[in-house]
């Protein structure tokens, strides 16, 4: 459940390709794939409102293409298991962005990225280990409190902060 901590003084265009190359390269299964984006509330929806385009821009396809970035899952049981994770975000949270994977439906173990909003810290999607293109993003009131949610699971391989300010870096 790696976090990236997205400070209040961010390079916001910095911070969006970051994240969105960390959660959606490899559909989302590498072990230090970003799977939580914890904002700071200032800059929550001018995060939100730049990641959703810069992620719906992303090519679903073929890993041997190329110009492919979001690729199929590693088998069919992985994508039920994901498709199960994106019910429960649907249920818990805000679906702000499904990416359909069209015709590449039949033609092998495809999930576009998702993208989760208002996510509760301690939700399922947020705690649980999902190994797949999504992403839920929360919501912090400060660094604080970015930084208890970023240690609040059982998981702690990697983690990253966006930020300006060398103190905040140092501090993170």
């Amino acid at each position: 459940k790696n976090a990236i901590i997205i400070d209040d003084d961010a390079d916001l265009d910095e911070a969006v390709s970051g994240t969105v190359s960390s959660a959606f390269g490899y559909s989302g299964q590498k072990c230090s794939a970003c799977s939580r984006a914890v904002v700071l509330e200032s800059v929550y929806q001018q995060f939100l409102k730049r990641l959703i385009p810069a992620t719906k821009s992303l090519k679903i396809g073929p890993a041997e293409d190329p110009g492919t970035t979001v690729g199929p899952v590693i088998d069919e049981q992985a994508q039920r298991r994901i498709q199960e994770y994106i019910d429960i975000g649907k249920e818990e949270c805000i679906l702000e962005l499904e990416c359909s994977v069209g015709k590449l439906a039949t033609e092998g173990s495809y999930v576009g990225p998702h993208i989760f909003g208002d996510v509760d810290p301690d939700s399922r999607i947020a705690q649980e280990e999902i190994f797949g293109p999504v992403l839920a993003v929360i919501k912090a009131k400060n660094l604080d409190e970015a930084i208890e949610i970023a240690n609040g699971t059982d998981y702690a391989l990697t983690g990253g902060i966006f930020s300006r300010s060398p103190g905040n870096l140092q501090r993170v």
